[in-house]
């Protein structure tokens, strides 16, 4: 093998906005790290909703991709290379995190978006955090400030954020409240919810009231139904949708996005002491090989299951 064998690496890529199908695994030239940053060796990669609304074109006039694009935000691995002024990894350190272009034998991340992995979490489990555990911990403790005692309702309790949100809600000492389907509707219970409410049997604003916190991880229809369930001055928290602050309004409560932090390494650690301490636990639902991204992005398009798909991309 060459030199510039040795650089190359394989990577799912799209070259069109389209389906499942435009996502094709192609070898392409292996990145190098710059400042503070460092090469990992990818063993899983996590598939989320924002990789099918990217490579779909849903997002392109808010956020414009340069094509060829490789998707992937969260991976975990290992370390291979370290940039300049990298002190806190070496090289042969197994991490976890979020990175850029994660579909792929070897991906870039910042130092501050990544962490150690512990020896008892594995690779797969790791791959989930990144987005689906900050997006869960940011959505209900930054912005809506959930504590002990309060009421938190979970639309879609066994998704890859909702099912991290049911298990951090548990945590908090909050009441949670959660939704699913007829089969998750015990599994979502498992995880900490006190109530869990089956989505094609009842509708919730019909059972459920005075709210303090609503976590909308479904978007759309539900969450035009989730005013209604809150007291007043609760908080909707939307991960999947921009909320109406006017129609917040007009229910005589609050709203908010989730707005993920640059730096995102404090968050991480503080689930990492949670798993450790058996409060929090990363939920796989399906394991793809990485040359079968397609059919894990149909998959994860459902909308359906329980926790995050996750593309295996080596041992």
């Amino acid at each position: 093998m060459t030199a510039a064998e040795s650089r190359q690496m394989r990577a799912v890529r799209f070259h069109e906005y389209g389906p499942p199908s435009v996502l094709t695994l192609e070898e392409v030239d292996r990145p190098t790290p710059n400042d503070g940053e460092v090469l990992i060796r990818v063993r899983a990669a996590g598939v989320n909703a924002i990789d099918w609304k990217f490579r779909a074109g849903y997002l392109k006039e808010w956020v414009p991709l340069e094509l060829p694009h490789t998707l992937g935000l969260d991976v975990a691995g290992t370390v291979e290379e370290v940039g300049p002024r990298v002190s806190e990894f070496a090289v042969g350190d197994d991490v976890f995190g979020r990175a850029a272009g994660g579909y792929a034998d070897y991906a870039i991340a910042p130092v501050t978006t990544i962490v150690p992995k512990p020896a008892g979490l594995s690779f797969q489990e790791g791959a989930t955090l990144s987005v689906g555990g900050v997006t869960a911990w940011v959505g209900l403790f930054d912005a809506a400030r959930l504590g002990s005692g309060q009421r938190l309702l979970v639309q879609g309790g066994a998704g890859g954020v909702g099912s991290l949100a049911v298990q951090l809600g548990h945590w908090k000492g909050a009441h949670v409240i959660a939704t699913t389907a007829t089969g998750n509707v015990d599994y979502v219970r498992s995880l900490g919810a006190d109530d869990v409410i089956d989505y094609t049997t009842a509708n919730t604003e019909d059972v459920v009231r005075d709210v303090d916190v609503v976590l909308d991880t479904v978007g759309g229809a539900v969450m035009d139904r989730s005013w209604s369930v809150l007291k007043p001055d609760g908080i909707l928290v939307s991960v999947a949708g921009m909320p109406d602050p006017e129609k917040a309004a007009a229910h005589g409560v609050r709203t908010s996005g989730v707005q993920s932090p640059e730096i995102i390494r404090p968050v991480l650690e503080q689930l990492v002491r949670l798993i450790e301490a058996g409060a929090l636990a990363p939920q796989v639902r399906q394991v793809f090989p990485l040359p079968e991204a397609a059919a894990a992005h149909a998959a994860a398009e459902t909308g359906h299951g329980r926790g995050r798909i996750i593309l295996q991309v080596s041992g």
